[in-house]
C-alpha cells in the first residue's frame, strides 16, 4: 500500500499560529524579573502557550560570546510560567544562534511577519522597558486568499477553561466567564459580559473589531496588539457597553452608542 494512501497517518503542509518570544536583551535575571512580574499579574494569560523564542532582535545588539543567554535557563524559565518552547528563531546571518539551537535540541522555524520585523505588540499604555520580552502573534506563512466565511454563532455562556475558535466574525450570545477564551480571525461581537480573553483579527486582520456589551476583560487583543488587566480601564468603558479596534497599532476603546 502507498504510504500516501495509508489509514493510518497522514504527512500535510500547512501552517500553525503560535507565539513569539522576543528576546531583545541576553540578560536572563532581567528577562526573569520581567517576565515573572507579567505572569503574576495576569497567570492564565500564558497558560500552555506554545511559543518559538525569537532573537533576531539580538543580532543588532552585537551580542559577544560570553554574552549570550542559555537556551536550557531560558526554556526552564518559559516552563516556569506554563509556556512550551517549540523552536528558534533567527536572521541567517545569526550563526551562533542556529547552533545555540541545535545544541538545545530545538528546531530552526521560519517566520513570516506581516508588519515586518519583529516589533512590540503590546498596548502603548502598558510599561515599556528595552530590556522586557514581548510577546507578539506570529503567522508561520501568509494565508492564501479564501472566500469569507459565514459567522460562527455561540448561543451558550463559555466558562473558564473553555476556548472557541472562528476562522470569520463570531459571535457570542452568553458570557464569557473569567478563564475562557474567544478567538476569531474575523470581528468578534458578545452580546453579553466580556471577562475572559477575547482576540480577534488573529491572522493578522489589523481592521477587524471586538464589540462587547459589557467589558470586564482579562484580556482583549486585535492582530496580535494586546491589552491586559494591568492597565485599568476607564470609567466610562468599564463594564459599559463599547467597540474596540485599531488606529497605528494602537488599541482605541470607545463606548458604544446603543440608543
Amino acid at each position: 500500500m502507498s504510504l500516501n494512501k495509508t489509514p493510518f497517518f497522514e504527512l500535510r503542509s500547512g501552517s500553525v499560529d503560535t507565539l513569539l518570544f522576543v528576546v531583545k536583551t541576553p540578560d536572563l535575571d532581567v528577562l526573569r524579573t520581567e517576565l515573572t512580574r507579567r505572569f503574576e499579574a495576569t497567570p492564565e494569560f500564558f497558560a500552555n502557550d506554545v511559543v518559538a523564542i525569537d532573537v533576531r532582535r539580538l543580532a543588532s545588539a552585537d551580542v559577544g560570546e560570553g554574552e549570550r543567554v542559555s537556551l536550557a535557563e531560558l526554556e526552564t524559565l518559559l516552563k516556569s510560567v506554563r509556556m512550551r518552547p517549540v523552536g528558534v528563531v533567527a536572521l541567517p546571518s545569526q550563526a551562533w544562534a542556529i547552533q545555540w539551537a541545535n545544541a538545545g535540541g530545538l528546531p530552526i522555524l521560519e517566520a513570516r511577519d506581516r508588519r515586518g520585523a519583529p516589533k512590540p505588540s503590546v498596548d502603548e499604555a502598558k510599561p515599556n522597558t528595552e530590556a522586557a520580552a514581548v510577546i507578539e502573534a506570529a503567522v508561520a506563512k501568509e494565508p492564501p486568499p479564501a472566500l469569507p466565511q459565514p459567522a460562527t454563532i455561540i448561543d451558550r455562556p463559555l466558562r473558564s477553561g473553555q476556548q472557541v475558535y472562528a476562522k470569520g466574525d463570531l459571535i457570542v450570545l452568553g458570557l464569557v466567564s473569567y478563564g475562557a477564551e474567544v478567538i476569531a480571525e474575523g470581528n468578534i461581537h458578545i452580546y453579553a459580559p466580556l471577562r475572559g480573553r477575547a482576540l480577534a483579527g488573529v491572522h493578522g486582520n489589523l481592521e477587524a473589531r471586538i464589540f462587547c456589551t459589557c467589558l470586564e476583560p482579562e484580556l482583549i487583543s486585535i492582530a496580535g496588539i494586546y491589552r491586559t488587566t494591568e492597565n485599568p480601564l476607564a470609567a466610562d468603558v468599564q463594564s459599559k457597553p463599547v467597540q474596540i479596534w485599531l488606529n497605528e497599532e494602537k488599541l482605541m476603546i470607545e463606548p458604544l452608542r446603543l440608543t
